[in-house]
């Protein structure tokens, strides 16, 4: 693995596993896939939903690294050096 920010990535626990709080606060029912911060453990919204919560956190943060919290899943991305781990 190339990537620090994968290698380094904390194991900060989901906030929620059932819905994106931002979405849910501006109203809109409309996520796709929800992606945990490693680093706090907030919950975002995958690039394929409307508003893409996750990324967004990534630009307000810094925080480089989340993982997929869909059933199935346990994949993790980092946006800083756009890779999967």
């Amino acid at each position: 693995m190339s990537c620090q920010h994968l290698a380094e990535a904390g194991t900060a626990e989901p906030a929620t596993t059932t819905e994106c709080p931002d979405c849910v606060a501006i109203g809109n029912p409309d996520w796709v896939h929800l992606r945990s911060c490693l680093t706090c453990g907030h919950v975002g919204c995958c690039d394929s939903s409307p508003y893409q919560h996750a990324s967004k956190h990534f630009a307000s943060t810094g925080h480089p690294v989340m993982r997929s919290i869909e059933p199935g899943e346990a994949w993790r991305w980092c946006f800083a050096d756009e890779e999967i781990g």
